[in-house]
């Protein structure tokens, strides 16, 4: 699922919304209202349920041999994704929809490398919103590892400490390292 030439997309469980207004996310880090979306590179990003948390990371111009080998692992493609067993449920489960908007009211969000694009004016989508479908078979058909940890708290520490690309969504809602006691 990604989004076509002069589109972003934007993922959703509520396949009802007809108009995307700017607004304040309930997580945001900065003050400023905005419509959220993201661009072909980003969208696996999304293929999950809205609140599981996640821990992404990809083979960058940066990455050493020896970090993708630590990371990646054998034969683990250019990506990675982790998330707890507590969300595989839902991940195979979730009704999850895309939104095609139209790309020219967004601009990139984010430095020194963009994670999201973003408008500042309402944006209407281009059709009604389209189901995802099976996420465990987006993954496998992007050759994207999809790993499933007791907890993604040493994962988190060796990706951000790497020199691979990474992201980290919905980490406030990930098991506490405590849990695995």
């Amino acid at each position: 699922m990604y989004p076509g030439v002069g589109e972003v997309l934007h993922f959703s469980e509520d396949p009802t919304i007809d108009r995307f207004v700017p607004h304040v996310a309930r997580t945001a880090q900065q003050p400023e209202a905005y419509v959220w979306a993201v661009d072909r590179v980003r969208s696996p990003d999304y293929w999950f349920p809205r609140d599981c948390p996640r821990v992404l990371a990809w083979v960058a111009p940066t990455t050493t041999a020896d970090d993708r080998a630590r990371i990646i692992g054998p034969g683990g493609g250019d990506r990675v994704h982790a998330i707890e067993f507590r969300w595989l449920a839902a991940l195979q489960t979730v009704d999850l929809y895309a939104y095609r908007l139209p790309a020219a009211p967004f601009r990139p969000f984010g430095a020194p490398v963009p994670h999201a694009m973003v408008a500042t004016v309402p944006v209407e989508p281009l059709g009604p919103a389209q189901p995802v479908g099976d996420l465990l078979g987006l993954h496998e058909r992007a050759g994207i590892q999809l790993r499933i940890l007791p907890n993604l708290a040493d994962f988190w520490d060796a990706v951000r400490s790497s020199s691979l690309g990474w992201s980290g969504i919905r980490m406030r809602g990930a098991q506490p390292r405590s849990a695995l006691s």
